[in-house]
């Protein structure tokens, strides 16, 4: 990006993850966190610490909490399309925008919110069934999966490398080592 691009009024800039791991537990809890996000750091043995060395390391997870930071405990309105895309600490806020009071979060809301996320989730897997070959499975659809159907007969085995017992059979375990490699 360019180097004139003022992300200060984007309300990540200057915040460090141990500091917004503190705003958002302080004002939430734990179980509230976990039951949006669902990331297992903030429900297994959750701590600021351990929660934040997850984060550190797992930038989906990281970008998924600093999302939840800015949108639900800072309040801001949804960012553009193109702004969404772009990972929330490079996005840039618009100078009207400031942040708001924390949302009032409960449980029933973030169960509502998965079924509808759940909901739109098929919805999508559907559709993309449908035009991917009249409804059939994705498998007959696309032609199966070129990694696992290349090199293969009609009954699954290896042409290549014909793997038989000594009475025919086909021993799917014969060339084990040759997989590995």
């Amino acid at each position: 990006m360019s180097d004139n691009v003022n992300y200060t009024n984007n309300p990540l800039h200057g915040v460090g993850l141990k500091t917004l791991l503190t705003e958002i537990v302080d004002q939430y809890g734990f179980q509230l966190i976990n039951a949006y996000l669902n990331i297992n750091c903030f429900k297994t043995n959750p701590s600021i610490e351990s929660c934040e060395k997850f984060l550190k390391k797992t930038e989906w997870a990281r970008q998924k909490v600093e999302a939840f930071y800015l949108y639900e405990f800072k309040n801001l309105p949804r960012a553009s399309d193109e702004q969404f895309a772009l990972p929330p600490r490079e996005r840039i806020v618009p100078e009207g925008q400031t942040p708001r009071e924390p949302k009032a979060l409960s449980f029933e809301d973030a169960q509502r919110m998965h079924e509808r996320r759940a909901k739109r989730a098929e919805e999508r897997r559907m559709e993309r069934g449908s035009r991917a070959g009249g409804g059939r499975g994705r498998a007959q659809g696309r032609g199966g999966n070129a990694r696992h159907s290349r090199g293969r007969d009609t009954e699954g085995r290896s042409s290549a490398n014909e793997s038989t017992t000594a009475d025919g059979k086909y021993d799917p375990w014969a060339n084990w080592k040759n997989k590995q490699k």
